[in-house]
């Protein structure tokens, strides 16, 4: 039945989510601005949160039919039984669906493997629904596995994808301080405000309010908190990076030292399994320090601001009918659009950070897209051209780039 999602004939209307999210990020920064609290916006860190958003939704482009398949598998196979397609079934898989996302979710805050795949969701010191697109694809695999025990239960597989999307939209909406509390909704739904809690990293609301749907996994497991004192977001010890790579795999590499550290397996197995409270504080400093030169304090200008827009842009424009279109797309040309856009999305952190290297990052992506149109044109010429060209202009072209991005002479 994997034709109900993936359809060689038909579009992928997951696609739509994409012009969705924008809708209602644009409407929540209008709702900001008719309120004068523009303030709940910070540029560098929305541009971080929606280019991770945008490396999810790629990758996992290639992914979600196996997510099916692997469900597929799991029912037709090793399922306890084959439970019937009623309305009553149905209220119990989105009740059962978010149980296993409470534990998920909790032991994604408690266990340091699965922190390092989660954290990537709270680095942002802002609280809007660009937040909502921190997901990282590293997540979205641990949470499937946990989601596997749902078909092994005897959940149809169409089933468990359907309530996956309602339980993932109804997510998007709690990420937001444009809501403010609301009545009686609070006993029942996990909502805007019981989520800023979630968020926040003020001690009272540490390792609260897990839930993603129902409020009453929170109350009955002991993790409940409501919102009182004014949120703080972000980490404990804030990530001082908008680097793409780095954010995804910074805690990793700290798991990796701390573990390098210790002799013996079972001190090594404490610490990727331990709780991210017990991990040294000081590994991540040290490692900043290593990998992430001095930033410069610069106050971006609005053609450096409108030049990482465009880049965004960029990235969006080629994912949009990519996803769109995915199953009549030919291998290469989804491989050609992934390399593009990583290589861009790699480039807007760079970018933030004024990394020197984004110049030839530039150069790379332009490679990518010259080699792809030679090779569809059957003009190999046309490719050699372009690199001698480009080769000659390189590094006259070099200080002419950073005075334009930047307005310096050369980072």
């Amino acid at each position: 039945m994997s034709e109900i999602f993936w359809s060689h004939k038909a579009v992928n209307y997951a696609a739509l989510a994409i012009p969705a999210f924008f809708l209602f990020l644009g409407l929540e920064y209008a709702a900001a601005l008719r309120q004068r609290k523009t303030h709940l916006f910070k540029f560098d860190s929305s541009i971080a949160n929606i280019s991770i958003g945008i490396g999810e939704r790629l990758l996992n482009l290639f992914l979600t039919a196996s997510f099916y398949g692997v469900f597929t598998y799991l029912y037709e196979n090793f399922a306890l039984w084959q439970i019937p397609n009623t309305w009553v079934v149905w209220v119990i898989l989105l009740l059962v669906t978010d149980l296993v996302w409470y534990w998920y979710h909790r032991l994604g805050h408690e266990i340091n493997l699965f922190w390092a795949a989660h954290i990537v969701h709270h680095h942002s010191e802002e609280f809007n629904y660009s937040v909502s697109a921190r997901i990282t694809t590293i997540q979205s695999i641990v949470r499937n596995l946990f989601w596997a025990l749902l078909p092994l239960a005897g959940f149809h597989p169409a089933m468990v994808m359907t309530i996956l999307v309602v339980h993932g939209t109804y997510s998007f909406f709690t990420h937001t301080q444009m809501i403010r509390k609301l009545g009686w909704f609070e006993h029942v739904l996990i909502t805007p405000s019981h989520h800023r809690v979630h968020h926040a990293s003020n001690e009272k609301y540490l390792n609260k309010n897990y839930g993603d749907l129902f409020v009453f996994w929170d109350k009955l497991f002991g993790t409940f908190q409501r919102e009182e004192e004014e949120p703080v977001y972000g980490l404990t010890h804030p990530l001082k990076s908008y680097s793409f790579i780095w954010q995804h795999f910074h805690y990793f590499m700290e798991i990796f030292y701390a573990t390098s550290q210790e002799k013996g397996i079972v001190n090594k197995l404490k610490i990727i399994f331990g709780s991210p409270e017990t991990l040294d504080q000081n590994i991540r400093p040290m490692l900043e320090q290593r990998f992430i030169p001095n930033q410069h304090d610069t106050n971006p200008r609005k053609r450096f601001k409108a030049y990482l827009v465009i880049q965004v842009l960029l990235a969006v424009a080629v994912l949009f009918p990519v996803t769109l279109f995915y199953q009549d797309i030919a291998l290469l040309e989804k491989v050609v659009a992934a390399f593009f856009i990583l290589i861009t999305l790699v480039n807007c952190g760079a970018l933030q950070e004024q990394r020197r290297w984004i110049y030839y990052l530039e150069y790379l992506r332009l490679l990518v897209v010259v080699t792809y149109v030679s090779y569809r044109m059957n003009s190999p010429e046309l490719l050699v051209c372009t690199v001698f060209i480009s080769l000659l202009v390189i590094w006259p072209l070099q200080k002419w780039y950073f005075r334009l991005v930047y307005g310096v002479q050369e980072r």
